[in-house]
């Protein structure tokens, strides 16, 4: 049974990492996959054709979802090509780590921007045709920092627990249109962005994580696709974390 046949899904930040799992991950469950991607066009042009190897229609929209005028011509590109939106993953992200007292003006403006105001831009202009369609599953990807800190990323953490207090309130808002809108905080997973960490720090947080091992990116899309189906009709507001244990 593929769980998303047929469905139209959005996602943001899709050329690599996460993003990429999550459009593969739905394209080989039946649904028609459009993604974005800012700076990696050979990337981006390359998983368009690998999703449309699935069978379904796949379409890749070079787009800064940091910017609201992107956002809306975006999703009223998607409707032209595709018809409606059917799910939105919101996933595109940045890092500019570094310690408070350090930290630029700057390094926190962009974390917050690409990060937390690409939520509120892409949500608020795929809402207008779910609400029309009184149907719709708007799915968030935070992190376990939004939840419990880190040190070295207030930035990011700041912004993280933002998209969590924006998935509850959304989830509010629009249940009684059959809207839903969950979070999912990913922990420590095994992606291009970690595999630069030394291995010194990739063993300490394998000891803290009880599963004693790093998450992979295809186990966040599978939570993703979960909540893109009617598998969690009736999950709304939740954030789902995929971290093996680490905040247990």
């Amino acid at each position: 049974m593929k769980l998303v046949e047929n469905k139209v899904v959005l996602v943001t930040g899709a050329s690599r990492g996460i993003g990429r799992a999550i459009a593969i991950s739905f394209a080989k469950s039946g649904a028609n996959v459009a993604f974005t991607y800012l700076s990696s066009v050979e990337k981006g042009e390359a998983l368009e054709k690998e999703l449309a190897a699935f069978g379904v229609r796949a379409k890749g929209y070079r787009s800064d979802a940091s910017q609201y005028s992107d956002s809306e011509e975006l999703v009223n590109s998607v409707l032209e090509d595709f018809g409606s939106i059917d799910v939105l993953i919101n996933n595109a992200g940045i890092t500019r780590d570094g310690l408070l007292m350090r930290m630029s003006e700057e390094q926190w403006d962009e974390v917050i921007r690409v990060n937390l105001k690409s939520v509120f831009n892409l949500t608020k202009a795929a809402i207008k045709p779910m609400m029309k369609a009184k149907s719709g599953s708007i799915i968030n990807l935070t992190s376990i920092v939004g939840i419990k800190g880190n040190a070295g990323q207030a930035n990011y953490s700041a912004s993280k627990a933002g998209i969590i207090g924006f998935t509850k309130s959304v989830a509010l808002e629009l249940g009684s249109r059959n809207i839903r809108c969950n979070a999912i905080a990913p922990g420590f997973i095994e992606t291009e962005m970690t595999g630069e960490l030394n291995e010194a720090t990739v063993d300490e947080w394998t000891k803290a994580i009880p599963l004693k091992r790093g998450g992979q990116a295809d186990e966040v899309a599978n939570v993703c696709l979960f909540l893109g189906s009617e598998l969690s009709s009736y999950v709304t507001g939740q954030v789902l974390q995929v971290d093996g244990g680490l905040l247990t």
